[in-house]
């Protein structure tokens, strides 16, 4: 079970943009996602009239490794670890280590 999904809102906790908050856009593999707003990167792009594509320079978001960011609290307004926990009918539920609240998802 993956601790962090797509939607969540993370803060990053390393790197350039340590502090900034978003919401996951996608999950790449296991260990990569991406994140809104987050390690944007400047591209320069070639036209391609067959396409339909102006060539200049883009920003696109870059994926990052989910070591450098946390989970959101709105609660207590910090970083959060994630937790899991099993509840009586065997279903599992992640939860702030912090509070023990579920996180709605």
């Amino acid at each position: 079970m993956n601790k962090i999904r797509k939607g969540d809102e993370v803060i990053v906790i390393a790197g350039r943009d340590k502090g900034r908050r978003g919401t996951v856009s996608r999950r790449v593999d296991d260990e990569r996602l991406v994140v809104e707003g987050i390690n944007t990167v400047k591209k320069h792009v070639k036209p391609n009239p067959m396409k339909g594509v102006t060539g200049g320079i883009v920003e696109k978001a870059m994926s990052i490794h989910q070591s450098n960011v946390a989970i959101y609290n709105r609660a207590s307004g910090k970083a959060d670890r994630v937790g899991i926990k099993t509840l009586q009918d065997g279903s599992r539920v992640r939860v702030f280590k912090s509070s023990g609240e579920e996180i709605k998802a």
